[in-house]
């Protein structure tokens, strides 16, 4: 992918100094892919990939479930905290950090609470749930199993995230080009968190 190829828009503003973009949805969403493709427009990036640091642990590790213990919601918590200070020491080298992971519910509003630099935006993807299993069908790994199901986790992303933090963007139709020029279009604007 190249950063100026003809029809897509050119990163302006806040995408060549620094700063943050967190991109959330739910699991097969596009968050990595979208992600990696929205680094590669801009003069200076990060892609911050949040669970890499759950695969870090390597004993003692506990997945978030339905029903999750503390223990579980601490390591969530902790790998959380990690990625924002991450972004932030990024950010303050001069890079635009892209930073995804899974944020839903209150999660969404301590990631930005997390991370301390200015200027930071929200994007949620928010494809369908039906776009979402033709999605997670056909990659080569499998992000859902019997704890969540793809319509649990929608549910989940469109009845507890608060809609008043970030663009919310259903990219069920969108090419991943589409919804990066949408990103660097609207995210500083309507998606910016104060």
């Amino acid at each position: 992918m190249t950063a100026n190829a003809p029809g897509r828009v050119t990163p302006q503003g806040p995408w060549n100094d620094g700063g943050v973009v967190v991109i959330t949805g739910i699991q097969a969403a596009g968050k990595s892919t979208v992600a990696q493709a929205l680094a590669e427009r801009l003069p200076r990036s990060v892609h911050l990939r949040g669970d890499t640091f759950r695969r870090n642990i390597v004993r003692g590790q506990i997945n978030m479930t339905p029903d999750a213990e503390k223990h579980a919601v601490a390591q969530l918590k902790l790998r959380y905290r990690l990625t924002a200070h991450c972004a932030d020491e990024y950010a303050q080298a001069g890079f635009t950090v892209i930073a995804q992971d899974i944020l839903i519910g209150e999660y969404l509003a301590e990631m930005t609470g997390f991370i301390k630099t200015r200027p930071l935006a929200v994007v949620v993807l928010l494809p369908d749930p039906a776009a979402v299993e033709a999605r997670e069908a056909s990659r080569p790994k499998t992000a859902y199993g019997p704890d969540w199901t793809v319509r649990d986790l929608d549910k989940l992303m469109r009845a507890d995230t608060p809609r008043d933090i970030g663009l919310w963007l259903d990219t069920s139709k969108q090419t991943v080009d589409e919804t990066v020029d949408e990103i660097i279009g609207r995210a500083w604007t309507e998606g910016a968190v104060a």
